[in-house]
């Protein structure tokens, strides 16, 4: 673990002196909750109002880019879109700074994560999204990236590929099968006019709700990507026809809002492909933060490493296989 790293600076009492230089009183300590790539606490003002305050990891984005975040924010509120949006002072800022970090507030949205084996559930979801969407295509991102399969792969491989958690054995597979992959993916690549504003990291971790009300939370990876980018994480079902439901359901409710693309469903696999090496080249890149080590010992670990390069072999033979949702 590593002290020197900016977030070792976050104590409990740098966090209360940052929320109360916004003109705020808290009567008591933040509470720390479960994320990594930027830290988040609970807290609770003197009018017994709910925030959650966020300070963005340094040096990941520019202003401009969590600007364009919260701005979009806002446009989805205006819509009438159920999202967590940042609170704004009366200077309209929602980006504010203190002691060299970058932080913002949000309402804390209480509710519990959505049953995707509850048609109901799926519905609303689909509802959910497809009004993101029916905003998001209305403008694009200036500031934000773009998804491109071909630049992100090759960013991964490369950051595990210049990890020293590899043995001999294990890189010269990890290099043989990655460089199968990359090429398997290529012919999926989509048109930048295909791409619209989403969420971008759409898991069931960021759709909090209940009574089958849903909202969107956390924006912090949003960026432009065909809109599939932010339903294929829904489509977990292990049966063919369990999975025709959760599509049935889930596009029903999206085509409220706006048409879908069927032919974007060819995409799921590759992104499903395209986020297992990310996340394993994101643990490499982050090990220098002091909270993940204790949190992913298992990367130091030959085993994980094995399991890995097996798993993306087995994902090469799924993207060779047609598609189950044609099931």
């Amino acid at each position: 673990m590593q002290a020197t790293h900016p977030f070792a600076r976050l104590e409990p009492a740098r966090i209360v002196a940052a929320v109360e230089s916004l003109g705020m009183w808290l009567p008591g300590e933040p509470f720390a909750l479960n994320s990594y790539e930027n830290r988040v606490y609970l807290v609770h003002d003197d009018e017994r109002r709910r925030w959650v305050v966020k300070f963005y990891r340094p040096e990941r984005w520019s202003d401009a880019q969590i600007q364009e975040e919260h701005d979009f924010l806002a446009e989805l509120v205006a819509a009438g879109v159920a999202v967590a949006a940042p609170w704004r002072d009366e200077d309209g800022r929602s980006l504010h700074h203190a002691e060299g970090f970058r932080f913002t507030l949000f309402p804390q949205l209480p509710g519990q994560a959505p049953e995707l084996e509850n048609p109901a559930h799926l519905f609303t979801l689909g509802e959910l999204i497809g009004a993101v969407h029916a905003v998001g295509e209305c403008a694009r991102f200036v500031h934000r990236g773009s998804m491109d399969l071909d630049v992100m792969v090759t960013e991964a491989r490369e950051r595990v590929l210049s990890s020293p958690w590899l043995d001999r054995h294990q890189r010269r597979a990890y290099e043989r099968i990655t460089a199968a992959l990359h090429d398997d993916l290529a012919p999926h690549a989509w048109a930048a006019e295909q791409a619209i504003r989403v969420q971008g990291d759409c898991h069931l971790g960021n759709i909090l709700g209940r009574d089958e009300r849903f909202a969107l939370v956390d924006f912090d990876d949003c960026l432009m990507a065909p809109a599939v980018q932010d339903l294929w994480m829904l489509f977990t079902a292990e049966r063919d026809d369990e999975l025709q439901m959760q599509l049935s359901e889930v596009l029903e409710g999206y085509e409220q809002h706006r048409d879908f693309n069927r032919r974007e469903l060819a995409l799921m696999e590759p992104l499903r492909t395209l986020r297992l090496m990310r996340h394993s080249a994101w643990l490499v890149a982050r090990w220098s933060d002091p909270a993940f080590p204790p949190a992913f010992p298992w990367l130091a670990d030959a085993g994980y490493w094995e399991g890995h390069i097996r798993l993306l072999e087995q994902q090469r033979q799924v993207l060779t296989r047609a598609p189950r949702w044609l099931a």
